[in-house]
């Protein structure tokens, strides 16, 4: 047939083989050599045509590449109808995943068969589009209504069992050897006179679905997926599978997609999508880099971060051992992680035996000496520099030759603390973000002598306990602390001009981020930015970027935990309002400081907020503190909730234009504030040669 697609008659029985790796993605190739196959086997002496790939997985998806290029022939939608018009019985045989494009292909076959540990899924929507190739139209009708809108908005892959009650999957096989269990039950579709049952036969009664359903579920959606719109095309595609002929709804599904695939929000998730699995690559760092042995970890901590990132840990089945400075404070961290697990437990996401097992892997102890076989000790203690100082000294005596010497800090200098051993080799920055157990992003942090096989091994253990990772060299604040110190500035500064805590949050929650950065400030405590502040001695403080914040904390307005800080909150629901008491403060210390407040629109609020964010990843770029503007993107979208429809502060600033976001730049330095606006070198370079970001990534790779 082809180099990547094979047939064969076995039994009686066709059998198409696709063998394209790594996963079987659906080539311009693959979709010639199944279309292809298909026909073939409409004129030969087989019974019925199994369709199975070799590897690790059945067909995980479309061929991403060639996104955004003039379509090839076969289109998927041309093999999908050849395989659905068979006058012989198809049947998928599924493992591993059968994702996107694979799984409409499989719902084009008349029967699907899946090994017990197969999942499918429908996963478009996290890259701003909707399955293209009959997705919203076939599954609606095989699954039901609501499940497949919960499903394709969800993207998410659902296991072969669930898969099964949902009737996507008509046999859940067993033995482990897929060709010949899926044969075995391919004769039995045969010799029990099994018809040729075709998806698209199936009519949904639109009566069957309440009034106002629809609108009711893009209400809820509009709320979960901020800024995107691929999640309310879908609902349209799933409309039209109720009310329309299936032939008009693939219509209104093609409509969708071709909208969609050129959108900037699906531009933006493509990138993202990449970028992701670029930032797991250190540039200079051989593939063949050997790695160190992680058997067992140690967490120096245990407060919240230091439990989340244990259960990081047990979540995988690697051992932890927590260690605190006393048995009271052992046992309050050990009580924190037991709480965590109840809950996930109370909401039907792990099992009581699964949570026995993970904490069975957690033990504490209040002595160092019990740290001397651990692969990998995590400090997690205060932002103290002294305290952790003094904490890599002791391990640097206890800890074996080769154990990995982790710091968490989210500021300190990573080569200081290693100085403090001397194995300055073994010490890393792994910055966890709160909650850790929760949080994707992983911020690995290279010190001036980190091993590359150190490196390596944190890039890899990173991946294994489903972080994100990124790479960053050392400064203050490392990429993602860095950048945000402007972000929170100019929402301050914002305030004395004229806005209101609402108006700011408010432009800010319309671009996409889930909370805007005032309401931030107040989720995670203020006392936390005025404690941080206070241990700054060695700058300068200007009263204009905080001093707002600060006379909040004095009042004992903390935030949440207090019941109020730039705004006042509801003791049941946690529920914000805006507080007069607090505006009118704001106007008094603009008074203070000689600021005259004035109107302020909501065009210059995103643009003070978000593009100190550009300018100071610009810096980053140019330093070197970063790898590539793609990795400060990731930084962003996992670490700090920037939208993903947006693509990062990197992306976002290509999107916009250099020059625009320069030119911007410079306004603010002339009319506001000479020191906070110093457009970056680069920053500058690119926008007068007219070029982006990722124009210099490339240049840079």
């Amino acid at each position: 047939m082809s180099n990547v697609v094979s047939y064969e008659v076995v039994d009686k029985i066709g059998v198409i083989t696709v063998d394209s790796p790594p996963v079987n993605a659906l080539s311009q190739a693959v979709r010639e050599g199944i279309l292809n196959a298909v026909t073939t086997a409409q004129n030969d002496d087989s019974e019925a045509v199994v369709l199975l790939c070799a590897g690790r997985t059945f067909i995980a998806g479309a061929d991403i590449t060639e996104f955004g290029k003039p379509p090839l022939s076969p289109s998927l939608p041309e093999v999908i109808a050849a395989i659905e018009s068979s006058n012989k019985l198809v049947v998928a045989a599924i493992h591993g995943t059968a994702l996107g494009g694979g799984l409409e292909t499989a719902l084009a076959c008349h029967y699907r068969c899946a090994v017990p540990s197969a999942k499918v899924g429908l996963p478009e929507v996290k890259l701003g589009i909707l399955p293209g190739a009959g997705g919203t139209q076939r599954v609606p009708r095989i699954a039901g209504v609501k499940a497949a809108l919960d499903m394709i908005t969800a993207g998410n892959p659902v296991p072969a069992a669930a898969a099964s009650d949902m009737g996507l999957i008509d046999e859940v096989l067993s033995g482990d050897d897929l060709k010949s269990a899926a044969l075995t039950y391919a004769k039995d579709l045969v010799e029990s006179g099994a018809l040729l049952k075709r998806i698209r036969d199936i009519s949904i009664d639109p009566a069957s679905v309440e009034p106002g359903f629809f609108e009711q579920y893009r209400k809820k959606l509009a709320r979960r997926a901020r800024g995107q719109i691929a999640p309310d095309a879908i609902v349209t595609c799933v409309e039209a599978a109720v009310n329309k002929p299936i032939d008009e709804g693939l219509a209104v599904e093609r409509e969708e997609f071709t909208k969609l695939i050129s959108s900037p929000e699906s531009k933006a998730m493509r990138h993202a999508f990449f970028a992701e699995r670029e930032a797991a690559k250190i540039k200079g760092l051989p593939k063949d880099t050997p790695l160190r042995d992680i058997n067992e970890v140690a967490i120096i901590g245990g407060g919240t971060m230091g439990g989340g990132i244990a259960m990081c840990f047990a979540n995988v089945g690697i051992p932890v051992k927590l260690l605190e400075i006393s048995d009271e404070a052992l046992e309050r961290g050990l009580g924190i992680i037991r709480k965590n697990y109840s809950i996930t437990v109370k909401k039907g996401r792990m099992s009581e035996a699964d949570m026995a097992k993970r904490l069975e892997l957690i033990s504490g102890t209040t002595s160092y000496d019990d740290l001397s076989s651990v692969d990998l000790v995590i400090e997690a203690v205060f932002e103290n520099p002294d305290i952790k100082l003094e904490v890599f000294g002791k391990l640097d005596s206890v800890c074996k030759p080769g154990a990995i010497l982790a710091t968490n800090t989210s500021y300190q200098d990573v080569n200081l603390i290693a100085e403090a051993t001397k194995r300055p080799q073994d010490v890393v920055g792994m910055h966890f973000f709160s909650p850790a157990n929760v949080m994707k992003l992983l911020e690995v942090v290279r010190g001036d002598k980190t091993a590359d096989d150190v490196l390596a091994t944190v890039m890899k253990l990173g991946k294994k306990i489903g972080k994100v990772c990124a790479l960053s060299r050392v400064c203050y604040g490392f990429i993602g602390n860095r950048m945000l110190q402007g972000y929170g500035r100019q929402a301050h500064r914002l305030l004395l001009d004229g806005a209101t805590p609402a108006q700011v949050d408010a432009v800010a929650e319309k671009f996409g981020m889930a909370m805007g950065p005032l309401a931030v400030g107040d989720l995670a405590g203020l006392d936390v930015g005025y404690k941080a502040r206070q241990a700054r001695t060695d700058i300068k403080h200007d009263p204009r970027n905080h001093c707002v914040a600060t006379a909040l904390v004095e009042m004992d307005r903390l935030g949440q935990k207090s019941g109020a800080g730039y705004y006042k909150y509801d003791p049941e629901t946690r529920a914000r309002q805006s507080d007069p008491e607090v505006e009118a403060l704001i106007k008094q210390k603009a008074a203070e400081l000689g600021v005259e407040q004035r109107e302020i629109s909501d065009e210059e609020i995103l643009d003070r907020l978000f593009f100190p964010l550009i300018n100071e990843g610009a810096r980053i770029l140019e330093e070197g503190i970063a790898q590539r503007p793609g990795d400060i993107d990731i930084v962003y979208l996992y670490g700090y909730g920037f939208p993903v429809a947006k693509g990062g502060p990197m992306f976002y600033a290509d999107q916009v234009g250099l020059q625009r976001v320069y030119d911007r730049i410079c306004e603010f330095r002339d009319t506001l504030d000479a020191d906070s606006w110093q457009p970056a070198p680069l920053l500058e370079k690119l926008a007068k040669e007219g070029k982006t970001f990722a124009d210099w990534a490339q240049e840079n790779a």
